[in-house]
């Protein structure tokens, strides 16, 4: 029987509340903290507790402690500032959310002061990492990684777990990861805007299914395009603004920083901000010196194009 442990868990979005779900079919005892009592029966229907304040999660857990929140990036030092009164040393609090891996390293130095161990675990799997399992990119000392890891072979699928390095080593993994995740997704949008297009009326679902089977450029990603051209094959459906989960700038500010040069992931992140541009004055610009050199048509205005 695969060994199983208990632990506490803040952060009960998407992903969050689909990785309790994948402990709890891992046998696993989950403590869960929320702030929303609409998320208590969906907590308890998968067989793990609830608890509304920080103190009682604590306390119903046996020293030492794991406490792993999946928390946006821009509030996980408010969330360590409200659990770390209610830690003991020896415990050990896991950061599984996109935070930068500077923060990370920093808040690794400052919670050594109580003795408590941080562990950056990069995640990767989305809405289908309950199926499927999550990829787990983890930093942190060793010992805590080892404490970790019943939990983590039950939320990653065989081989999906690693340990990378010290701290902030499991956020820089996630970072680069998402920054080729930007590349990847640019690349197959620009191919399939090209072939919709074309002269031809091409099949574009069946294209996907097709480049699945033995293609070289067969991937996940490849799938769950397959899976939106089935849903909707113009995607007409869709508006064409894309955000950024902040990641990719991270990458890029890296790649200043270490002198490397990445153009893909560069510009995948700036198609990504050209996309929220509606009417975009550079593209004005564009429109407006093609007239000036060339005599070309410009639309007025007043004339609504494409969106």
């Amino acid at each position: 029987m695969a060994q199983t442990m208990e632990l506490g868990f803040q952060g009960l979005g998407r992903m969050g509340l689909n990785m309790v779900r994948r402990l709890r079919l891992g046998k696993h005892r989950v403590v869960c903290y929320g702030r929303s009592p609409s998320k208590q029966a969906a907590v308890e229907e998968t067989g793990a507790e609830w608890a509304p304040e920080l103190a009682d999660v604590i306390a119903r857990l046996a020293p030492p402690r794991v406490f792993w929140m999946m928390v946006p990036a821009e509030v996980v030092d408010e969330a360590i500032a409200a659990v770390r009164p209610h830690l003991a040393s020896g415990d050990v609090l896991v950061d599984g959310g996109n935070s930068h891996y500077k923060d990370t390293i920093r808040r690794s130095q400052q919670l050594q002061a109580d003795g408590l161990h941080f562990v950056d675990v990069g995640t990767s799997g989305g809405i289908w990492g309950l199926q499927v399992g999550y990829c787990l990119m983890v930093g942190g000392p060793e010992e805590a990684f080892w404490r970790l890891e019943p939990a983590l072979a039950t939320l990653a699928p065989p081989e999906g777990y690693l340990h990378v390095g010290p701290s902030g080593a499991g956020h820089y993994a996630k970072m680069v990861h998402n920054g080729i995740e930007y590349g990847l997704m640019e690349a197959y949008a620009e191919g399939f805007e090209l072939m919709a297009s074309s002269q031809y009326d091409l099949p574009l679902p069946a294209i996907a299914h097709l480049w699945k089977q033995g293609s070289v450029i067969r991937s996940w990603l490849l799938e769950l395009a397959e899976r939106a051209l089935a849903e909707d094959p113009k995607l007409e459906q869709i508006r064409a603004y894309v955000d950024d989960s902040g990641e990719g700038r991270w990458v890029a500010q890296e790649a200043v920083e270490q002198s490397v040069p990445v153009p893909v992931i560069v510009n995948s992140l700036m198609r990504r901000f050209g996309s929220r541009q509606e009417n975009s004055y550079a593209l004005r610009m564009l429109a407006a010196l093609r007239h000036q050199f060339g005599g070309h048509a410009v639309k007025p205005a007043a004339e609504e194009g494409p969106q």
